[in-house]
């Protein structure tokens, strides 16, 4: 007679890698969406000034080149951090 073999444990549930990173887990897409809502495309435009921003802005168009140009990825991701930071302060008011 054989038994039923038991499947083995579930692993431990793993710790967040980057517990403080608010960025770990937000996607480019995420952040640029944010941000377009947050400051409207004029007004993002005008506190990163790239093309993408400025002419006729779309969240496909502003993904593609920033995936292709590390300087602006990291403009927006700065931006993105002071967004969250200005909404934690106003929610605190």
């Amino acid at each position: 007679m054989s038994t039923p073999e038991t499947p083995p444990p579930p692993p431990p549930a793993s710790k967040p890698t980057q517990p403080r990173n608010p960025l770990h887990g937000v996607t480019l897409e995420a952040m640029v969406v944010g941000l377009a809502d947050y400051f409207g495309w004029d007004e993002l435009g005008q506190q990163i000034p790239i093309r993408c921003f400025q002419i006729d802005p779309s969240v496909g168009s502003s993904l593609k080149f920033l995936r292709k140009t590390p300087w602006a990825r990291e403009k927006v991701e700065s931006l993105y951090l002071f967004m969250l930071r200005d909404q934690r302060r106003n929610a605190q008011e």
